[in-house]
C-alpha cells in the first residue's frame, strides 16, 4: 500500500509542477525523480510522505532556486 500511497502522491506533484514550470508531465518527472526533495519523499522514515502535496511542490520548487 505504501508504494501506491507514493507513486499517487509523485503523479500529483509532478503535475503540479508541471502546471507551476509550463514544461511537460515527463520533464517534470524527471526533475523530481533527480531531486533531494524526491530522496526524502521516497524515505518514509523523513516523513515528507505525510505533507501535503503543495506543502512538497513548495520545497521542491525552493531546492530548485538554490
Amino acid at each position: 500500500m505504501r508504494d501506491q500511497v507514493l507513486w499517487r502522491k509523485t503523479g500529483r506533484i509532478a503535475a503540479l509542477l508541471a502546471d507551476r514550470l509550463d514544461i511537460d508531465a515527463e520533464r517534470a518527472l524527471d526533475i523530481l525523480y533527480n531531486s533531494r526533495t524526491y530522496t526524502l519523499l521516497a524515505n518514509p522514515d523523513s516523513g515528507l510522505q505525510l505533507q501535503s502535496d503543495a506543502y512538497i511542490l513548495t520545497d521542491l520548487l525552493n531546492e530548485l532556486e538554490a
